[in-house]
């Protein structure tokens, strides 16, 4: 078999690249993934909260007074393609890529994890100035416990992200950085999927 063919592995693994660190992995990563699945149950509740909330506005403003779809599908879009580039660092890490390339799809990954978070914090203050706040009614309430939840999570991402590639520039690619990343990166695809049912359930629904 070739030395590319051997090379070449599905799913986000290590495989023949480092078959110590890949071993290591096995068990860390299977523990974070019942970490996740633990996140997520946090957000199923979340998702239940405003879906019951959804016509409690009090005779508040309602999705469609204070909604910009506009801005949400930026935000949508500049969160996918961050997943993309956290996809391109975890190639360049498998494959021991030029640790200069590394580095950018990280760097590049956090500069639009701040970047969707400096446009959702906009999109607050644009509602809090029009007296859209969460004590306004039950339905905003459950919204920013939603949203800002998720945005919690994001901000956390970007420390993780800042702490990576410290860790890297003082220990290069050792094994423990390697799973940190390998973490990270599965943290930051699962951000990216409940975002997409934030857009879809909330704002696509509340302006349906």
């Amino acid at each position: 078999m070739s030395l590319l063919a051997q090379h070449r592995h599905p799913g986000l693994n290590l495989g023949h690249t480092d078959p110590e660190t890949h071993r290591q992995a096995e068990e860390t990563l299977f523990g974070f993934w019942v970490f996740l699945m633990s996140d997520l149950v946090l957000f199923a509740l979340l998702f239940a909260t405003y879906a019951f909330m959804l016509g409690a506005t009090d005779g508040g403003p309602g999705p469609r007074d204070v909604f910009e779809l506009s801005s949400a599908a930026l935000e949508t879009g500049i969160l996918l393609l961050s997943s993309l580039t956290m996809g391109m660092a975890s190639i360049a890490m498998k494959y021991d890529e030029p640790p200069s390339r590394l580095y950018g799809w990280l760097v590049v990954t956090l500069l639009l994890g701040l970047v969707f978070l400096g446009l959702e914090a906009r999109d607050f203050a644009k509602m809090v100035s029009e007296d859209a706040t969460p004590q306004r009614s039950g339905w905003l309430s459950s919204f920013y416990a939603l949203v800002s939840t998720h945005g919690l999570h994001v901000a956390a991402g970007c420390v993780w992200l800042i702490l990576s590639i410290v860790q890297l520039a003082v220990f290069g690619l050792r094994s423990e950085v390697k799973l940190r990343i390998m973490r990270l990166s599965l943290f930051w695809h699962l951000l990216d999927v409940v975002w997409i049912f934030i857009f879809s359930v909330v704002y696509l629904g509340g302006l349906a």
